[in-house]
């Protein structure tokens, strides 16, 4: 059996969590290390081929301490994937500038052991605003075996690298062969906290009350409303518990609300089951067109706008910028027009996985 080290974004994030499972589901004979908080488990007990590294133990945080103080963080990687054939770093967001960006870079360093094939899967590259900071990590991904980004933006960027490649999302491979048929009185909002992002500060009565609007119309309209959140570690918890703050108390008795952790095909089903999705969150986006639902993006990143412009989207959507004049009424109307044909988004996401088959069929 193979052995791969695996490091992913382990915040309970639903999308990250979901690089995870398809990595797993995609490579049942190979077994995946991932670092990661012990209660990791939780969330993937069906998985019988991922083994957690618990990071908040003992003995990873005194040596990670060792490590940190020697300046050596790359000798505790190799001791924990000593026993791996390679190693894959796989995520979304993984390199977004912030002001600590070389702290983080260093992280990145260690994962790298000279002696392991290195594969970066399903990345976008930003925002990004130091000439710097492009140059060093263009000087990094020089060494790795492979780099596939998941938007043409990001690829463009580093397309002169012979190792980098595009393919869309990773998570238009989820298998969905299970899902639930829609209820077609059901509507999922995954909401976002818009100030713990450097870029957003100051949107957040602005989100809260339109987002309060979109639910109140839906209501009234017979609908069954969801607040979704897909990460309380980036405090969705608290845009819902806003958003609520601002309905009337029968409001409030009608709304209903899901916090992602742990029951990561529980939240799926509740995606899968509805009939229209208002996505905030990226992959409840994404996954709202892999489940055919017609989706409304409230795009927040630039990571959204990528995508919407790869696949040509020409449904409705908005930006914060135009959250104040946008009217729910208008995202009701969505309903009827905002469907996408992603058959061909499926396929390429399957070539996220091109260069680490390979490998793998290797190794057999």
């Amino acid at each position: 059996m193979n052995n791969i080290m695996l490091y992913a974004y382990t915040q309970h994030n639903l999308g990250d969590d979901l690089f995870i499972k398809i990595l797993c589901d995609r490579y049942p004979n190979t077994t995946f290390h991932l670092l990661a908080p012990r209660d990791y488990d939780k969330t993937f007990l069906k998985l019988k081929n991922l083994n957690i590294i618990p990071r908040d133990s003992l003995f990873f945080r005194g040596g990670n301490w060792l490590a940190t103080k020697m300046n050596q963080q790359q000798l505790l990687s190799a001791f924990l994937s000593r026993e791996c054939d390679a190693v894959v770093y796989a995520g979304g967001s993984l390199f977004i500038q912030h002001a600590d960006w070389k702290r983080q870079m260093k992280q990145v360093k260690a994962m790298y052991i000279k002696e392991k094939p290195f594969f970066l899967l399903g990345a976008n590259f930003g925002p990004h605003s130091d000439q710097a900071f492009l140059m060093e990590y263009h000087q990094l991904f020089q060494q790795f075996t492979d780099i596939c980004f998941r938007d043409q933006y990001s690829y463009t960027l580093f397309n002169d690298l012979p190792n980098v490649r595009v393919a869309t999302d990773m998570a238009f491979q989820l298998e969905t062969t299970d899902t639930k048929t829609a209820s077609m009185m059901s509507v999922i909002i995954s909401v976002i906290k818009p100030s713990i992002r450097s870029s957003l500060r100051g949107y957040d009565a602005i989100y809260y009350n339109k987002v309060s609007e979109i639910a109140r119309y839906f209501m009234i309209q017979g609908y069954t409303v969801t607040l979704m959140s897909f990460c309380g570690y980036e405090r969705d918890h608290e845009a819902i518990n806003s958003i609520i703050h601002l309905l009337s108390d029968d409001e409030k008795n009608q709304i209903r609300t899901f916090y992602y952790q742990y029951k990561l095909e529980e939240a799926l089903t509740l995606l899968s089951s509805s009939a229209f999705i208002v996505a905030t969150r990226f992959h409840s986006m994404i996954l709202g067109w892999l489940f055919q639902k017609p989706v409304f993006p409230i795009v927040y990143s630039s990571k959204m706008t990528n995508i919407l412009n790869d696949i040509n989207f020409q449904g409705s959507y908005t930006t914060f910028d135009g959250l104040k004049n946008l009217k729910a009424e208008n995202v009701y109307e969505s309903i009827n027009t905002n469907t996408v044909d992603i058959s061909n988004q499926i396929s390429k996401a399957g070539k996220q996985f091109f260069q680490l088959d390979s490998y793998l069929k290797t190794k057999t």
